[in-house]
């Protein structure tokens, strides 16, 4: 589609006034600010963390409906307005990518250069880690099972295989909570805290921001299969579910160096 634009005819569509950018950086300051107070026993603290993360979820709802209704129903989706939506999304996944690879860097700095205070070993004295072959290995299948069922949801979708993609992304997304839940019994079980030293620090710093990771994935495919049910995806045009499923690779993917550095190399 074509729009005129003083005289000049592009492929290019001009966003209407939004206010979900404003409200949405404002939503953000406020659930930083709730966790800053919080770390300093501010009694206002739970209260403003609530109504900043209940806020922006509801601007994030609001700015991407308006963006399924620009690409499904208006039409203003061109060749060239995809183009520039893969390359963000993936310098997206690039900058998550730099976020993990400042903690693992931390993680390794502690693990080979143990500090005298630690006692110059790694894991430090008296941390008993979790057993590698229990319940890490079972997430592990989870996870990598997941990732199989979703490139399995992809080809269904390319081939307009409405059941056969449904099945497989339901599966994916039940998948998804299902590791989620084994991380928080893990979590349960674990025979250190937060607070054991740098190891108990690196180690739930990694494996909660993967979780963390992990739930924005199974929500955004949910919000595919939502889509997919509700017939918004053609064989030729499924973009926003080609999204979740490079975020949803790049999850495994961190998981599987994960699994490999901090539950099998870090605890020998």
């Amino acid at each position: 589609m074509r729009t005129s634009v003083t005289g000049m005819l592009h492929l290019f569509h001009i966003l209407p006034k939004s206010p979900w950018p404003i409200l949405s950086a404002f939503s953000a300051f406020t659930l930083l600010s709730g966790v800053a107070f919080y770390m300093h026993n501010v009694a206002t603290s739970g209260f403003l963390m609530l109504f900043g993360l209940l806020s922006l979820g509801f601007c994030v709802f609001c700015w991407f409906s308006d963006i399924i209704d620009e690409a499904t129903f208006s039409g203003f989706h061109t060749k060239p307005v995809k183009f520039g939506l893969r390359l963000g999304f993936l310098l997206f996944i690039v900058s998550e990518m730099m976020l993990f690879f400042g903690f693992f860097w931390a993680f390794f700095h502690a693990a080979l250069c143990p500090a005298i205070e630690i006692g110059s070993i790694f894991p430090p004295e008296g941390i008993y880690t979790i057993p590698v072959w229990e319940f890490p290995l079972f997430n592990t299948f989870v996870l990598i099972f997941s990732g199989f069922t979703v490139t399995w949801a992809h080809r269904a979708v390319s081939l307009g295989s409405f059941k056969e993609s449904i099945d497989s992304l339901l599966l994916t997304v039940f998948l998804g909570f299902f590791f989620v839940l084994l991380q928080m019994f893990e979590y349960w079980e674990a025979p250190f805290s937060y607070a054991d030293s740098v190891y108990g620090c690196s180690f739930y710093m990694l494996t909660g921001l993967h979780g963390c990771h992990v739930i924005v994935g199974a929500v955004f495919l949910l919000i595919c299969l939502i889509r997919l049910l509700r017939r918004h995806y053609l064989t030729t045009h499924y973009l926003g579910f080609v999204f979740a499923i490079w975020y949803w690779h790049f999850v495994d993917a961190v998981w599987i160096f994960l699994f490999i550095v901090i539950y099998c190399w870090g605890s020998w």
